[in-house]
């Protein structure tokens, strides 16, 4: 039998359910902090201490190669820890996709620079960067799941959205304490080696993040697959069943919106700086303050989703995100610092009307019991089509073609995409998504 407390709108069911939230929540601000520090520090750092002997376009797209790396580790992630977050239950494998992230960020805080080692510096860099993509590979779906899988009746987008809320703030994070060490160290001297203090601080709040995240219980879904035999021995090829058709009209209409967070949380502030001479803290400013606002109304619309349905706000949300890629450049391009602010702004308003909902969307794509599985593997192949080679490919136009036109394009053509995915996808799934993972079914409210 199940010991989990029953997420069925009793007292227990929703201190589970909230302690849950908060729980995943934390977590995944602790790994976006990591991965984003590496982002940020790939933008203004790693090409003078890994790829100093390289010009300073080729040491940047050498920088953002090594980023790219960490979504290609991602799938890997996704697949071994989809597959026994299916077998063995969702928590075990969160504890260890927290530990992966937190050993591989601290490692880097420590690996020598080129100067000192030569070849092996970027070699190394790479290996952790590996190990980083592996742990937040894990994370991004078992996150969601397991927060989504507790939700109390008619609040289950709501509960799916704690997790998204971790991207932004582990932006924030990331960026304050990088601005705070570079503050107080100096541009040189951070520069030199205080860039690596940022990194060192991860092993303190993995350290917290785990002990938050041991205190939660199992997800009352997989507990229930538990019981009634679903556990199959391969979810991942029982999750394919759902038909290539509907796998890839969900990948489709998520790519959009990690391409485009990606090319503004780590491409701008690397342009920003060397094409339009930005200071590197108005832009960090600038980007952390957008995200402030990306995780303050995550929870207004993933209310707005469970009240009304999450469709049309998603559909919106992709004809925004359009419109905005249009006018995002040529504001930054201005070289007016409010104009520039209102461009890192706008972004922070719209990203999270699609993206608050993305993780719901894709999870419901799948049975229960081979959720994790299959949400892995939409979600990590996303990533790497989106926000893993977003920065690489704009450098790339960029170097190309002398302007951020060709940036400019590349990102409308991916929102067009999305958005004709996401409209399929919604013709082609009935309206009457899954019941409510964390209920009776005769007591379970979805929209979708």
């Amino acid at each position: 039998m199940s010991n989990s407390p029953p997420a069925d709108g009793t007292g227990t069911g929703r201190t589970a359910a909230g302690r849950t939230a908060v729980a995943t929540l934390a977590g995944t601000t602790l790994e976006w902090y990591d991965f984003f520090l590496y982002g940020t520090a790939a933008a203004l750092i790693f090409d003078k201490q890994f790829f100093p002997s390289l010009s300073p376009g080729a040491g940047t797209l050498a920088a953002f190669s090594t980023f790219a790396v960490g979504f290609v580790a991602r799938p890997l992630g996704g697949l071994v820890f989809g597959h026994f977050g299916d077998r063995i239950g969702r928590k075990a494998t969160l504890v260890v996709s927290l530990l992966l992230m937190g050993v591989g960020s601290t490692l880097i805080g420590a690996v020598p620079n080129y100067d000192a080692i030569g070849f092996w510096a970027p070699v190394l860099l790479v290996l952790l960067r590996v190990v980083q993509g592996i742990g937040l590979g894990g994370e991004g779906a078992g996150a969601t799941l397991m927060s989504m899988e507790h939700a109390p009746a008619g609040k289950r987008n709501l509960y799916a959205g704690f997790p998204q809320m971790g991207t932004p703030a582990g932006l924030v994070l990331a960026n304050v304490v990088f601005l705070t060490t570079n503050s107080v160290a100096g541009d040189a001297t951070f520069t030199s080696w205080a860039w690596r203090i940022p990194f060192l601080l991860s092993f303190v709040l993995v350290a917290v993040g785990l002990l938050v995240r041991l205190r939660v219980t199992e997800s009352p879904s997989f507990n229930r697959a538990v019981e009634q035999d679903e556990v199959v021995r391969f979810p991942l090829a029982e999750a394919l069943r759902v038909g290539y058709r509907r796998l890839g009209l969900t990948l489709l209409a998520v790519v959009a919106n990690s391409a485009v967070a990606y090319v503004f949380l780590v491409f701008t502030l690397s342009y920003g700086t060397k094409e339009l001479d930005y200071k590197k803290k108005f832009l960090i400013l600038g980007v952390t303050a957008a995200s402030v606002i990306w995780f303050a109304t995550i929870p207004f619309w993933t209310k707005v989703a469970d009240r009304y349905g999450r469709r049309t706000m998603f559909v919106g949300g992709s004809v925004a995100i359009l419109a905005w890629c249009v006018a995002f450049f040529p504001l930054l391009n201005t070289n007016r610092s409010l104009l520039a602010l209102l461009a890192l702004v706008g972004m922070g308003v719209i990203i999270p009307v699609t993206h608050c909902v993305q993780g719901a969307i894709i999870a419901d794509t799948f049975p229960i019991h081979v959720r994790y599985s299959g949400s892995s593997l939409i979600l990590q192949l996303g990533a790497i089509l989106g926000g893993g080679l977003a920065p690489l490919i704009s450098t790339a136009l960029l170097d190309a073609g002398g302007s951020s036109t060709g940036v400019t394009w590349y990102l409308v053509g991916v929102c067009a995409l999305s958005l004709a995915g996401a409209v399929a996808l919604f013709r082609l799934v009935p309206e009457k998504g899954p019941e409510p993972a964390a209920e009776p079914p005769a007591q379970a409210v979805a929209r979708t």
